[in-house]
């Protein structure tokens, strides 16, 4: 019998000897999706190994054999957003699209790509209950507290999928026992929601320690997303699986993708 893509994929990576991550959520069989690491690239220094990044001093011969061992993953190329920690989502076809600013991006056509690059925020991937659409979102503080979860759901509803009909899973992001903040990001979120004080905790004078997981799923829940998975990770504190831009200022990417396969 045939291996479902998800299967398909799952062994692909395993064979690889990859220990990039496969959402643990409770989606159809032909959505395809996973978050590389910092194994299986070529790159060195404080880019070592798998740096998927744009910007940087990483060698350039390096970036473009990483992103040839990325792309040997996927049906087709991803589409390039220009992240800005904004809310703008992009609703992708299959036909070419041009480096489009946004921090979201969404499908229901199979085999096109949903992509964002990381390094300490929080990577949402979407799909519904039917495998009928596709997404992924990059909601570091700034995404979060602009709305771009909210935004990304009311795309995947123009799709036709509605929020009470999607799978959402939050991949890996700097932890909360990691994320220092100040008053600046404790008003953008508790100003508008005062219960978003539960994922703040007081840690010095004029600083708190934030939690992005407990922030997005407070995002997704408002939008009425009931079926939330992941979290859990935290991208500083553990440097050998992952990147982390707040403990390395000079830092690699990681990548999620997530697509509809035939």
């Amino acid at each position: 019998m045939t291996a479902s893509p998800a299967a398909a994929l799952n062994a692909q990576l395993a064979n690889a000897g990859l220990d990039w991550i496969l959402p643990d959520w409770p989606a159809p069989p032909n959505v395809c999706a996973f978050v590389t690491t910092r194994k299986g690239g070529v790159s060195t220094g404080p880019y070592a190994t798998m740096n998927l990044g744009r910007n940087g001093r990483d060698e350039a011969m390096a970036l473009v054999e990483n992103r040839h061992r990325f792309a040997a993953f996927l049906p087709s190329k991803p589409v390039s957003l220009n992240q800005v920690h904004g809310a703008a989502v992009a609703k992708l076809s299959d036909s070419p699209h041009p480096v489009t600013p946004a921090d979201a991006a969404v499908t229901r056509e199979f085999g096109v790509v949903c992509s964002i690059l990381t390094a300490d925020c929080l990577p949402v991937l979407f799909t519904d209950r039917s495998g009928s659409v596709a997404g992924v979102a990059h909601a570091g503080w700034r995404g979060l507290a602009a709305g771009v979860l909210g935004a990304s759901v009311n795309a995947l509803a123009d799709l036709g999928a509605g929020p009470d009909q999607l799978l959402a899973w939050l991949g890996p992001a700097i932890g909360p026992a990691a994320f220092e903040v100040g008053a600046d990001v404790h008003s953008a979120f508790c100003d508008v929601d005062a219960g978003a004080i539960a994922c703040f905790v007081p840690h010095c004078d004029g600083k708190w320690h934030a939690d992005l997981y407990g922030l997005a799923r407070r995002s997704l829940a408002r939008a009425g997303v009931t079926s939330i998975h992941g979290g859990g990770y935290c991208t500083y504190s553990d440097s050998a699986r992952f990147f982390s831009y707040r403990r390395e200022r000079d830092s690699g990417r990681m990548a999620a993708a997530v697509w509809l396969a035939h």
